[in-house]
């Protein structure tokens, strides 16, 4: 579907520098944004080798660890059909856990790995349960202490103080979180949603 969004805003805006008569135009515009692009992508390296060594030391120093522990009641609430136990429990504590901390390259098998077992407890393939909902809300709008990632864009783009950005970012995805678990769980109740709901086994994995 977005490769079809593409290529039908590619075709408006290369029709319309025709209409225009801008096609040089737009152009240089491609070759300056492929330009600069690349010129972006080289000035990433350093800043995000940096960031990603920084939070490594937090993760074998046992920060990751912490936070799980502070995590786990809390999800415990949030998710009352996913047995403590469970395996799903443990790859969503340390999904949410690595996002906390902008590892977002070792947060996505976490995730992907969560929602797996999350799936083992749904007996209908073809419907998410309330808790895989859950899961997904609390992964897009997680909350972030360290936004390494945009820090990194923005030094690569030359911003003279990249690191202003944390203090809004955690306030921005603090409230985005909140919000993000009182509309899942609103929409949990209407009965809309509450007829597609498939049924949760409940059982526990050795």
């Amino acid at each position: 579907m977005l490769n079809y969004i593409w290529f039908v805003l590619i075709f408006i805006g290369i029709l319309t520098s025709i209409i225009n008569g801008n096609v040089q135009a737009v152009t240089d515009a491609a070759i300056q944004s492929a330009k600069n692009a690349v010129e972006l992508s080289l000035g990433l390296i350093g800043v995000m080798s940096m960031w990603l060594g920084i939070m490594k030391i937090a993760e074998k120093a046992g920060l990751i660890n912490k936070i799980s522990a502070i995590l786990k009641p809390i999800l415990v609430h949030l998710f009352p059909d996913v047995p403590p136990n469970h395996p799903a429990m443990g790859s969503m504590i340390m999904n949410i856990s690595a996002n906390i901390l902008g590892l977002g390259d070792a947060a996505t098998p976490l995730g992907l790995k969560a929602m797996q077992e999350l799936q083992t407890l749904n007996k209908t393939e073809d419907t998410a349960t309330d808790s895989m909902c859950t899961f997904l809300a609390l992964n897009t709008s997680s909350i972030t202490l360290v936004p390494a990632t945009v820090i990194a864009y923005r030094t690569a783009a030359g911003s003279q103080n990249p690191t202003q950005i944390i203090g809004p970012t955690i306030l921005s995805t603090i409230i985005a979180t909140t919000v993000a678990i009182i509309a899942v769980k609103i929409y949990s109740k209407l009965p809309k949603y509450s007829k597609t709901k498939p049924d949760i086994v409940r059982r526990t994995k050795k």
